[in-house]
């Protein structure tokens, strides 16, 4: 060999040797940031659909029939209790009353009369007490006229607002046509419904005696400014939907919630002492959720776990890894199951503060 070629051939030599000493340099620098899980209380907040009803919510509806001669309220008016609302034509029932007192004036005439004979023997005690029975009858009618002219008037039962009218003053209405609206919405019933799975979770946390407060997004995103309590379970399961109805009790000082509101129940679920990894630590493989462990040598492993329950940007883990265990957080698409990493350790409080909404 010349000495050409053998000057050349020491040169691509140096080169090659340049080159694996810079990658190995590069590889040794490119490090995986590596973090352990974090042990604290947590709370989950979930939303579901929700529909706000009246505590009290009836349909007015008149009692007698006749024309309508007065209207005494507005849509959408707030009415006191025993506030005259609607009448019905009086005229008939007062002429029914007066002939029903007239027949009882001249049955207790009667009375009398059969009294002073009966006294003096002139008549028997039976006709004294079939006197008395007709004028017991005659009162009776009295007292049945007056009823039927009291129904012709409809009064408020409850504080509440009035609803739209189905009638206009001069109609004729039958006996039960519905004439508006009453609601009482000082206090709302708000329900929702939840899967088998949430309740069994309620169940759980709050049991019989502990009832869960809930927040209330109205319709326009805003909160509403009153907290509520679930107070009542309904009882059967919907077989169609496999939900079951919540109801929770909001006071409405304001009178802002009306019956018929849509909105949305916001419940908060706490996570006592919940084992928490970021989001960005996981990967699927078909419906499973994996993580890469980290072991003491720096190899890692990839290993299955059971998410409990999905916070913002954070998973709150039941099993499959723990609390001292090493985890990748970062190049999880760079690296294979037993591949040997440069670790950069981050402190799992400092990972979680530096998540785009850190867990609280």
């Amino acid at each position: 060999m010349s000495r050409l070629a053998l000057v050349l051939a020491s040169l691509v030599s140096l080169a090659a040797g340049g080159c694996r000493v810079e990658h190995q340099a590069h590889a040794e620098a490119a490090k995986l940031q590596v973090t352990t899980p974090l042990r604290k209380d947590a709370e989950l907040t979930k939303e579901f659909v929700a529909q706000v009803r009246a505590i009290q919510h009836i349909e007015v509806r008149a009692l007698e029939k006749g024309y309508l001669t007065g209207v005494y309220i507005d849509e959408g008016q707030h009415v006191a209790k025993g506030t005259k609302l609607f009448q019905v034509m009086p005229m008939i029932y007062q002429a029914e009353v007066q002939k029903a007192a007239a027949e009882a004036q001249l049955s207790d005439i009667e009375v009398r009369n059969t009294k002073l004979l009966a006294d003096k023997k002139v008549v028997s005690p039976n006709e004294l007490a079939l006197a008395q029975a007709k004028l017991a009858r005659a009162k009776a009618e009295v007292s049945l006229a007056a009823t039927h002219k009291s129904l012709t008037a409809l009064q408020a039962p409850f504080d509440g607002l009035i609803g739209r009218f189905r009638v206009r003053l001069g109609s004729l209405v039958d006996e039960g046509d519905l004439l508006t609206t009453l609601s009482d919405n000082s206090k709302v019933w708000v329900y929702f419904n939840v899967s088998e799975a949430e309740y069994l979770a309620y169940k759980h946390e709050h049991g019989d005696d502990k009832p869960a407060e809930v927040k209330l997004v109205m319709a326009n995103g805003q909160l509403f400014d009153q907290p509520g309590v679930v107070e009542t379970i309904e009882a059967d399961f919907n077989n169609e939907t496999g939900n079951l109805a919540f109801r929770a009790t909001f006071v409405n000082p304001k009178g802002l919630l009306r019956h018929g509101e849509t909105g949305k129940v916001v419940m908060t679920v706490p996570h006592k002492n919940a084992l928490l990894i970021p989001q960005k630590a996981t990967f699927d493989v078909l419906d499973k959720k994996f993580v890469f462990v980290v072991d003491d040598k720096d190899v890692v492993h990839s290993r299955p776990i059971t998410v409990a329950a999905e916070l913002p940007q954070v998973f709150v883990v039941e099993s499959g890894v723990a609390e001292n265990e090493r985890i990748l957080i970062d190049g999880l698409r760079k690296v294979r199951d037993g591949a040997h990493i440069g670790v950069d350790f981050r402190q799992p409080a400092d990972v979680f503060a530096h998540l785009e909404v850190p867990a609280e």
